[in-house]
């Protein structure tokens, strides 16, 4: 049987035949094949491996994309010869003003150019020879080039394709490479407003809630009742601070109070649902049985980077921060509260309300963690902790026995 590079080589009326054949098969598997297929990555490595069982000499490719994403500013899905899956890296805000990016062909692409291409096979070649250049020889290829991939509203991303044949792409692979672009762009862009869908759902929710509400939580009253450990957490003396220092100084303050209370919270199994102004509400749920210790790991973390947030704070001339936190244990509603057209994902109960008791707590006991003995009892860390006693919380029937860390932390 006839192969399409023996085609090719053959007449011109076979080679547009059978080029024409596998352009139709490629094209009808982007368009048509690829709905079940939840990533670009993957979808991107199938295409070039297509491409490559085509005859086309595409032993590179990558795509860019900017995205919207509080920590990245643009993501890279790099393809070569023989990978069975895609290597994805991010990028941080502030790499447009490195040297590398602007000493590179994206930052000729992204100033302007329609197409940026190079023949490194050709040392008489016009234009910038960048040291992205010298890395692509050293991997023996050929031809590089830089097209842009166009979402709807003008977005405009790139895909580089580079060949290690010989001379590299002919007019016959561009025109081929060219005529997959709108499908491409197609396909990439619904994959890429999914993830940004879950990606700002997760920013501003959270894991757990942003995958209920993709998953269709999205009715008023619509919920569950978990259990879980209850942490909430607020800074003190706050409309004070942000009287005193200046619009910039306070936004600094939050994000680095923020900063060193969510981070430990996330890595120790914590979902934070909201933020509350300077304080945060987070749960532990009690599906992992490990949930209160890592409940009071997280606090452990939290405390120590709050300390050298305070050292800090305080070579700058500022007064240290204080804070309280409320700890309890309890069932809680998880779902959709609020009015008709805006809703809040949140947690509600009694369980949540002792809890926001215990932190009010800290200000009159002068101690900035607060637990209660149902937590205490959960945890099975009794001996641990110090009991402060029995105390009428507002709202309750009965008083709540509360305890603290014995070393006053």
């Amino acid at each position: 049987m006839q192969t399409l590079s023996e085609a090719r080589l053959g007449s011109a009326r076979m080679s547009d035949t059978a080029w024409s054949v596998e352009r139709r098969k490629i094209l009808d598997w982007l368009v048509m094949e690829t709905r079940e297929e939840r990533f670009i990555d993957n979808i991107f490595v199938d295409l070039c491996r297509r491409l490559s069982e085509a005859g086309l000499p595409v032993a590179r490719a990558t795509l860019h994309f900017r995205i919207h994403h509080p920590q990245w500013i643009g993501a890279r899905i790099l393809w070569r010869k023989g990978l069975s899956e895609a290597e994805i890296d991010t990028y941080e805000y502030g790499v447009e003003d490195s040297t590398q990016y602007l000493n590179s062909p994206l930052h000729e692409f992204n100033e302007g150019a329609d197409e940026v291409r190079r023949h490194l096979d050709d040392p008489t070649a016009d234009g910038p020879d960048y040291p992205l250049y010298d890395e692509l020889r050293a991997e023996g290829l050929t031809d590089y080039m830089i097209w842009p991939l166009y979402h709807t509203l003008g977005k405009r991303h790139a895909i580089t394709f580079a060949s290690d044949r010989p001379g590299g792409f002919d007019a016959d692979d561009t025109a081929f490479l060219s005529d997959i672009l709108p499908a491409l762009a197609l396909v990439s862009e619904i994959r890429l407003k999914n993830r940004m869908a879950r990606t700002l759902l997760e920013t501003y929710v959270g894991p757990h809630a942003s995958e209920q509400i993709l998953a269709g939580a999205t009715t008023r009253g619509s919920g569950v009742t978990v259990g879980a450990a209850i942490l909430i957490c607020d800074l003190r003396d706050f409309t004070r601070l942000s009287d005193l220092w200046p619009r910039d100084d306070v936004i600094e303050l939050l994000n680095d109070y923020f900063d060193a209370m969510s981070e430990p919270i996330e890595r120790h199994g914590g979902e934070i649902l909201k933020f509350m102004g300077d304080g945060l509400l987070a749960i532990f749920p009690l599906a992992d049985p490990c949930a209160c210790s890592q409940l009071l790991a997280a606090i452990d973390e939290a405390q120590a980077a709050l300390s050298r947030l305070n050292e800090a704070n305080l070579k700058k001339g500022h007064d240290p921060l204080g804070y309280g936190i409320g700890v309890h244990v309890g069932d809680v509603m998880y779902g959709n509260i609020g009015s008709r057209k805006r809703l809040d994902f949140t947690v509600i109960g009694p369980a949540v309300n002792i809890a926001s008791r215990l932190e009010s707590l800290t200000k009159e006991l002068k101690r900035p963690v607060l637990l209660s003995r149902a937590f205490v009892e959960r945890a099975g860390c009794a001996g641990e902790l110090e009991s402060l006693g029995s105390y009428a919380l507002r709202g309750l029937d009965e008083p709540v026995d509360v305890f603290a860390f014995s070393n006053g932390k």
